[in-house]
């Protein structure tokens, strides 16, 4: 008899959340490499197109989730914002538990640090409607906090990517060929795929070395045939999480790019993860903008070069101009390009951050203020130990950090600012 899976993607404790093309990958990764050697069950909590939620979305299939406000931890009761549960109602999986023939194994993945709480939820309702269920916690969470995450009560913690001991309690062999579990959603209008993992920068406030290690490329057979089974199932986007996508293009990005523009696909792609505008060449961004790709978001922390030199930054001003410049060429609006910048960052006296937003609006391209989030492990979050205490993970919150570090008002000072360079781009 096939083992019997439940794959859970918890609910968000925040200030604020927002679907900008949120899918489980490394949840639906697991369970696609046990493909046909189990039977699957998947709640996602953040699944806008569940029949409960009346689906709101933009043209790029993005949207806000149901939420609800809630008390703040008390650790949180000095920011000046309203704390809510972002995610489907609760009772809707308390009655899936209830209701279903009993589970062997809950997969369950923990991203942001700081929303653990939505974890901490579900282990509590599968221990009390599924006790015979073994609790396997994986993702970024626990790779970073991993003795907070061990606390949470799960029977099996994974911390890193070594995925041995799921395999060893599930009993199954992986085929690491296979594509992600997709057609587990009834449903699925956004999509996400990898074709790489790692980054080959060292950036300091960044964790994608921390969790993931070096660059490295993934098989292009596997990716073609996720991207196949994602134009089957009639996804409208896909959304590459790939932390250094421009990467040696030539032998990874391009020939995936030629793959999907031999299959006819008329699916829009997006980049939400900064794009490294060093590498966007007038061939390259020619070639993106004709296999699909509709949004591009650019990092750019600052046009300070005192900035650039001290943190690893992705790219300096001379190297963004030239990148906006190609993708201009290549057809792209320029209200599609979005650049992104660090927002309450420890260092950012030396950032001139009002500068780099001007100097980016010059450009005719979106602006976007990323808050900083001081994570533990990096050069610049460990830094940060002396404002707040890095132990607690609610700490870790990208609203928290930069409100009580610089102050409520200056933050959204910077943040009207940003809207306000951001009306009348329209081409």
């Amino acid at each position: 008899m096939k083992p019997r899976i439940l794959l859970v993607n918890p609910p968000i404790y925040d200030f604020t959340a927002y679907d900008f093309w949120l899918k489980p990958y490394g949840l639906l990764e697991v369970a696609g490499f046990l493909r046909a050697q189990a039977e699957f069950t998947l709640f996602d909590y953040l699944d806008r197109w569940h029949p409960s939620v009346s689906t709101r979305h933009n043209v790029w299939g993005q949207g806000p989730f149901p939420e609800t406000r809630l008390p703040k931890p008390a650790c949180l009761q000095a920011v000046p914002r309203y704390y809510r549960r972002y995610g489907l109602d609760r009772s809707l999986f308390k009655d899936l538990l209830k209701q279903a023939d009993p589970y062997d194994v809950c997969l369950l993945q923990g991203v942001m640090t700081y929303w653990y709480p939505g974890v901490q939820e579900v282990i509590e309702d599968v221990r009390r409607y599924q006790p015979k269920a073994k609790i396997v916690l994986g993702g970024n969470y626990p790779t970073i906090c991993p003795d907070h995450a061990a606390a949470l009560g799960a029977d099996l913690v994974i911390s890193g990517l070594d995925l041995g001991k799921v395999w060893d309690l599930v009993g199954l062999t992986p085929d690491e060929g296979q594509p992600a579990l997709w057609e587990a959603y009834p449903k699925l209008e956004v999509g996400a795929i990898k074709i790489t993992d790692g980054c080959p920068f060292q950036c300091t406030y960044c964790s994608v070395q921390k969790v993931y290690g070096g660059f490295r490329p993934r098989s292009l057979a596997r990716a073609k045939r996720e991207f196949d089974l994602l134009r089957n199932m009639g996804t409208r986007h896909v959304a590459f999480y790939d932390d250094a996508l421009l990467y040696h293009p030539e032998a990874i990005l391009l020939p995936f790019l030629e793959y999907i523009r031999s299959t006819g696909s008329d699916i829009a792609l997006h980049s939400p993860n900064a794009l490294n505008a060093r590498f966007v060449t007038r061939d390259l961004a020619e070639a993106m903008a004709a296999s699909g790709f509709k949004t591009f978001f650019l990092g750019f922390e600052s046009a300070s070069s005192t900035w650039q030199k001290a943190t690893g930054s992705k790219v300096y001003s001379e190297e963004l101009a030239e990148a906006v410049a190609y993708l201009a060429e290549a057809g792209v609006p320029r209200k599609d390009i979005t650049a992104y910048q660090i927002i309450g960052h420890p260092n950012s006296d030396v950032q001139e951050l009002e500068a780099s937003m001007h100097f980016v609006r010059s450009l005719r391209i979106r602006g976007m203020l990323a808050d900083f989030s001081p994570i533990p492990g990096t050069p610049d979050g460990d830094a940060c130990a002396q404002w707040v205490d890095l132990s607690e993970p609610l700490m870790h919150n990208k609203s928290a950090f930069p409100a009580l570090k610089f102050g409520f008002d200056a933050i959204n000072r910077l943040k009207d600012l940003q809207r306000a360079l951001n009306k009348g781009i329209d081409t």
